[in-house]
């Protein structure tokens, strides 16, 4: 899995749906620090949160990490 290419895509799903990364750090409940590090490529959500990323965007899960 390349965390990069998948961060890329994250950014991508977010803006699609015309959401801030503080209106989606709110919506998971998670900080919009987290959010950037996510689309950066940093740090990868845990898969629940992937689970619960695919399900928001309305992807399967396997289009997130590959």
């Amino acid at each position: 899995m390349d965390s990069k290419k998948t961060g890329l895509f994250l950014r991508e799903l977010r803006k699609e749906k015309g959401f801030t990364q503080e209106q989606l750090a709110e919506q998971f409940h998670v900080s919009n620090r987290t959010v950037s590090r996510w689309e950066t490529g940093s740090n990868m959500p845990d898969l629940s949160v992937l689970v619960e990323l695919a399900e928001f965007y309305d992807v399967d899960i396997k289009e997130i990490i590959d």
